[in-house]
């Protein structure tokens, strides 16, 4: 207890100085490091989305698997960090990615098909 006529007790918080009674501290979880704060974990994101738009142009159904499986990687980062800047990228990535795979597989299915059909007709 402070005597009377002495000043009160006070906590120094950024630098100014409070009464002991109305002193507010907060406590952030996982600020370790001030100088990361807002920064987001990196993602390869924007590597997805060219992989599944190159296999959409129609060069190859393999760059869109790849594709998907790295923009899965990029969403599991998003959803960990409410607010990331990739999320919908990778999203894109993904729809984009999961077309090109199903387009290719129609592809294919219907070049086997004429296939199937020009054996057939020679027989």
């Amino acid at each position: 207890m402070a005597e009377e006529g002495a000043p009160p007790a006070t906590n120094v918080i950024s630098g100014e100085a409070q009464p002991a009674s109305q002193a507010e501290v907060l406590y952030v979880q996982g600020m370790s490091n001030p100088m990361n704060v807002g920064q987001y974990p990196q993602t390869q994101a924007t590597v997805a989305l060219v992989l599944s738009v190159v296999g959409l142009m129609g060069f190859s159904c393999c760059t869109a698997i790849p594709g998907v499986i790295m923009a899965s990687s990029a969403l599991e980062i998003t959803k960990q960090h409410p607010g990331h800047p990739d999320q919908g990228l990778a999203k894109a990535a993904q729809i984009v990615g999961w077309i090109t795979i199903g387009l290719w597989i129609v592809i294919i299915g219907f070049y086997l098909l004429m296939f199937v059909v020009v054996i057939a007709a020679e027989a």
